[in-house]
């Protein structure tokens, strides 16, 4: 690859209404804004993405010591780590060889769970949702939101919860995820009365930034208790862990600076004895998941499989709740469909 130079880095921000309305415990949203850098060299083109505002491509150019006085967390965080996940696709594509291969591969499948169920979704659509990933394509493990209306709703969480586990049978795991939209008691009592329905990952009970707080309730529950999603720098993940507030660390490779700084994220959570779950953007987290011993799963996200899925050829299989990323297409694996996304292109 020699002294290879980078010619170019260029930023297109695109916006994808969603399938049905949707909402989390704390959130309500119709579309979704996908931020695409591509880097170029030696002939060659890498390709990543994050998934947030539009002020994320005015700082893509930016990298950490440029945008010192910005903040690093937010819009900042999520284009350090477009254009890093861009640069490592664009050195595999040098190369000639697959990004697992290149980052070192110990493992060629990585385990994936359903992820959706949203809180505006009625009993149908939460039915067809999860029927389609236990039945269609065999996922033994899914997700759906709760902590509805910040915690206000908490019976039509139960409800959604026993629809859930009646749906998918109890032969599948049954995760929730309130986005911090519970205090610490209630979420407590949640999951005590739900206990019959042996519910295995709760995600964000409270705040991500309740560590005392996460720390009582993960102390106080069955489930695994889990969050870190948000986080940007490794002195919050070594913060989360040291903490004990967490039973297995969430990191957002589109978020925390990258494939560089999610595989620094991985090894924090091994020092503390953890393991680590990639959240959302899944053909992001896929090869680079390959790379670490202490993986648990990636989030198969209902709303960022259905975006790649437009946007790429090359995107992956979930049937059997694996993805198996090519060991021998090069770099991410994906090309991007221009044409297609181009329609849904907003700068």
């Amino acid at each position: 690859m020699g002294d290879t130079l980078i010619d170019s880095v260029d930023v297109s921000v695109y916006s994808v209404p969603t399938d049905a309305p949707e909402a989390d415990g704390t959130l309500s949203w119709d579309s979704t804004t996908m931020i695409l850098v591509q880097a170029r060299a030696g002939g060659q083109c890498g390709t990543g993405w994050t998934y947030g505002s539009t002020a994320c491509a005015t700082a893509v150019e930016a990298m950490v010591r440029a945008v010192r006085n910005d903040g690093r967390p937010g819009a900042v965080g999520y284009a350090i780590s477009a254009v890093d996940i861009a640069l490592w696709d664009l050195k595999a594509r040098l190369l000639g060889i697959s990004l697992p291969r290149l980052l070192g591969a110990v493992r060629p499948e990585v385990p994936v769970y359903g992820s959706g169920g949203f809180t505006t979704y009625d009993a149908y659509q939460l039915s067809d949702q999860l029927t389609g990933w236990v039945l269609g394509q065999r996922i033994p493990r899914v997700k759906i939101k709760i902590g509805q209306s910040w915690g206000t709703e908490a019976e039509r969480d139960l409800e959604r919860m026993v629809q859930a586990r009646d749906v998918i049978g109890p032969g599948t795991e049954l995760f929730v995820d309130a986005n911090g939209g519970y205090g610490r008691k209630q979420a407590i009592r949640v999951m005590a009365a739900a206990a019959d329905l042996d519910v295995r990952w709760f995600e964000e009970p409270v705040s991500s930034d309740d560590l005392d707080g996460l720390r009582e309730v993960r102390d106080g529950v069955e489930a695994d208790v889990t969050a870190g999603e948000y986080g940007y720098d490794l002195p919050y993940f070594h913060r989360m862990c040291a903490a004990g507030a967490v039973d297995c660390l969430q990191a957002d490779v589109s978020r925390c600076g990258g494939i560089t700084e999610w595989l620094r994220v991985a090894a924090v959570a091994a020092s503390h004895g953890l393991e680590i779950s990639g959240h959302c953007a899944p053909h992001l987290h896929a090869a680079v998941a390959t790379a670490v011993p202490n993986l648990r799963h990636l989030e198969w996200f209902h709303d960022h499989v259905r975006i790649e899925s437009m946007f790429f050829d090359g995107v992956l299989d979930p049937a059997g709740g694996v993805v198996r990323p090519d060991p021998e297409a090069p770099g991410l694996g994906l090309i991007l469909r221009a044409a297609d996304a181009e329609r849904y292109r907003i700068r």
